[in-house]
């Protein structure tokens, strides 16, 4: 496998970090070549206006010599779209690869190539919309981070591209390796790419006020702990009544549906993670019990906490392996 060329395609406006993130990733292995690809050979301005070097244009490489094609995103992949000498060489580049990927946006590049039709995809969930309008033929998931459909592998949003590249690692030559570079690069080891992209932050909309901030803050912190309303309005300094109202302002959601759903995706992680029972997990998740959290559970992902471990653990490539 030393030395499969991995082929990372850029133009005017991709995002950097779509490119540097995958690209370290395999570079480090020290069993890949990696290319950098553009329209033509040269500095080629990124989003944030740092000029990268793309080392080969399309018209200097055979598109044959690929195993692996890899397409950035950008604030430019609307205009890239519009090239048909990139689109057409991505095309021809992708029929003679092992295997395609994208990262965040660059999946409307793949679409535009006819390369996704009938495929399960990703990508960063602000293209979501996007995504579906203009290519209706694709069945898009915008919730895991990255998505494997045979051939061709989808990623969310920016650093998403670095769990996929190293689950493409995984794929190559083992968890160990992939689990060495992981460390080398100091990355989170328990990503699998079942994880969804829509964490805190991206489901709820930001506090505007520290007195709701400081709640939500306390809730995120740590699930696990005692928080009815009136805990959380001692928090903030106001009323039960006050809270109530502000909270579902300022968020969307009331403050109970706002704890449920942060000890959910605390659920999901651990189960991805660990091999806690469901019971046990429940009680310090602040379920209560383990009825209760496989109805949320549920609720909110669509299966069981017991199906959604079998599933994915599998895929969980960066766990640590227990030393006895």
């Amino acid at each position: 496998m030393r030395g499969m060329r991995v082929a990372f395609v850029i133009y005017d406006g991709f995002q950097v970090l779509d490119l540097a993130g995958p690209h370290e990733v395999f570079r480090i292995t020290g069993r890949y070549e990696c290319l950098v690809v553009g329209p033509q050979a040269g500095p080629v301005p990124s989003s944030g206006g740092l000029p990268v070097h793309a080392g080969v244009g399309i018209d200097d490489l055979e598109p044959g010599g690929v195993d692996t094609l890899v397409v950035a995103g950008g604030t430019g992949v609307d205009r890239a779209r519009k090239d048909a000498g990139l689109v057409g060489w991505i095309a021809e580049a992708a029929a003679g690869a092992r295997r395609v990927a994208s990262v965040c946006s660059g999946a409307l590049l793949l679409a535009e190539a006819g390369l996704l039709d009938g495929r399960r995809v990703t990508t960063h969930w602000e293209r979501e919309e996007q995504l579906r309008r203009e290519y209706p033929r694709l069945d898009v998931d915008c919730d895991p981070i990255f998505v494997r459909d045979g051939r061709v592998w989808t990623s969310a949003g920016v650093t998403a591209g670095m769990d996929l590249a190293l689950a493409l690692v995984e794929d190559d030559h083992g968890r160990d390796l992939a689990h060495e570079v992981a460390r080398e690069l100091v990355m989170f080891l328990r990503r699998p790419g079942s994880q969804s992209q829509f964490s805190v932050p991206l489901w709820s909309a930001q506090p505007a006020s520290d007195p709701i901030r400081a709640a939500v803050v306390s809730v995120q912190a740590d699930p696990g702990a005692r928080h009815t309303i009136a805990d959380l309005a001692g928090r903030s300094g106001l009323s039960v009544r006050h809270l109530q109202r502000r909270f579902t302002a300022e968020l969307g959601v009331p403050p109970a549906a706002y704890v449920e759903r942060v000890r959910v995706e605390a659920a999901r992680r651990a189960l991805a993670e660990g091999d806690e029972p469901v019971e046990t997990l429940a009680r310090r998740l602040g379920f209560g019990t383990g009825e209760t959290l496989r109805r949320a559970f549920h609720r909110h992902v669509g299966v069981a906490p017991s199906d959604y471990r079998e599933r994915f653990r599998g895929t969980g490539f960066l766990r640590e392996r227990v030393q006895s």
